[in-house]
């Protein structure tokens, strides 16, 4: 069954059992479950019940749970509970969760969290606070293992037997120096396999290259995807190993950006609750509706400058939506390329004129042939081959500025350090608008009348 079913599933038994009163069962199934899927039930839930669903949660889970909720639902659980509670839920954390977690925690709670901790997970927890959240320090485990590369395999097993446990998902052994810089990394499956007196300088693997600390946690994926990673290194400015990044971290990456892009195609937040109170979520709704408005406007007094020219041709009224209409849909095709490819880092000065005498070609090739078809339909239409001309050579003119607005406004946003996925969209479908009424109405005034 896939996640999102299995989800869909549980939310539904929940529901059966909290309305039939059936606490004990449901009590039971809330331990069965794994902190990210509770996470999933919680903000699933409008309020009420979420607050019933929390009370379920085991203490020991509580910590673990908090880091997997969206930052709104998070920030309401954690105004629920008292200053106890919050301290026993972060005890146990992995670091590199309880470091995501402190930053929500009010101050005098955070202070006690840090004060209760021993030396070494002070130091480790200061080590990862001290870099970006959305860097490789940021989301690197310094929990790892690291061996010479002068022992053996045999010295390194005992080892591992001695300390007695290791890190969840540790498919690799750093290997360092005396400085503790990086050297290379042993297999675990090379360790289990090869000849115990080896040497581990001679089958550690220097095909593992080291992620620099302050590396953004966007190229991280990217290292991730293209070097078919599970887990790597993580090394500060002077070569050293402070920690390593797994798979699971980088899954996690992930999702948020693929929840930030669709989010934030609609102005919205990937960290909104959904079960928000309504004036909360309608007070930040209105922002984006108020520029949509202005755009609105601006579009509409474009048109007004035309009026007369609509007055005597009224078929013009009849025929105005559909320029702007085709111009956006191509514009978000061009538009939702550069973005993506903007994200992946595959724009640069080197392709960018190739990239957009393409997209510019593809405009007029499509431009060309739908004008035809718009010309011929509007002729049988309405019976006047003039008025077919203008909307097809009005539709050629949008759909070409069209593509240049759609390749240039996501490199300007990028520039100007704003997100394109947030405010490309409503740019475009000014652009798109404006031109296309300029076109069509600004043709029709000069060949119609």
């Amino acid at each position: 069954m896939e996640a999102r079913e299995h989800t869909q599933a549980n939310l539904q038994l929940l529901r059966e059992q909290l309305d039939s009163g059936r606490m004990r069962s449901a009590r039971l199934m809330i331990h069965s479950l794994h902190p990210g899927e509770i996470a999933r039930l919680l903000e699933s839930l409008p309020l009420r019940e979420r607050a019933v669903l929390w009370e379920m949660v085991d203490a020991d889970d509580e910590g673990d749970v908090l880091v997997e909720v969206n930052d709104e639902v998070r920030d309401g659980l954690i105004e629920g509970m008292q200053t106890e509670e919050l301290i026993a839920a972060t005890d146990g954390m992995e670091v590199d969760d309880l470091a995501d977690l402190l930053a929500d925690l009010p101050e005098a709670v955070t202070q006690q969290v840090l004060q209760s901790l021993d030396k070494v997970d002070h130091e480790r927890l200061q080590q990862v606070l001290a870099f970006d959240e959305d860097t490789a320090g940021g989301l690197m485990n310094v929990d790892i293992v690291t061996v010479r590369p002068d022992v053996t395999l045999e010295v390194v097993a005992r080892y591992l037997r001695a300390v007695g446990e290791m890190p969840d998902g540790t498919d690799l052994i750093f290997v360092v120096d005396r400085d503790n810089e990086y050297v290379g990394s042993l297999f675990l499956s090379r360790l289990l396999t090869h000849d115990p007196e080896a040497l581990v300088s001679s089958i550690m693997s220097t095909d593992v290259l080291p992620i620099p600390a302050h590396t953004p946690s966007t190229q991280v994926v990217w290292e991730f995807e293209n070097r078919d990673l599970l887990s790597a290194p993580v090394v500060d400015d002077d070569y050293r190993v402070v920690g390593r990044i797994t798979v699971d971290d980088i899954v996690d990456v992930i999702r948020e950006e693929a929840e930030h892009s669709l989010m934030s195609a609609a102005g919205l937040d990937e960290e909104d609750d959904m079960f928000a109170p309504v004036f909360k979520s309608a007070r930040r709704r209105a922002l984006w509706l108020g520029v949509n408005l202005f755009t609105a406007f601006l579009a509409a007094a474009v048109v007004d400058q035309f009026q007369t020219t609509i007055d005597k041709i009224v078929l013009l009224a009849v025929l105005m939506p559909v320029v702007p209409s085709m111009g956006g849909v191509a514009g978000t095709q061009s538009l939702v390329i550069i973005t993506r490819a903007i994200a992946l880092g595959q724009v640069d000065r080197t392709n960018a004129t190739g990239i957009l005498k393409k997209e510019l070609a593809v405009s007029l090739i499509n431009g060309a042939g739908w004008s035809v078809v718009v010309a011929t339909f509007t002729y049988l239409w309405f019976g006047d081959w003039r008025i077919g001309g203008v909307i097809a050579a009005a539709m050629i003119i949008n759909l070409f500025v069209a593509a240049l607005a759609g390749f240039g406004i996501p490199l300007l946003l990028k520039q100007m350090r704003i997100d394109p996925a947030l405010a490309g969209g409503v740019v475009l479908t000014t652009v798109t608008d404006v031109i296309g009424y300029m076109a069509f109405l600004g043709l029709g005034a000069t060949l119609l009348l």
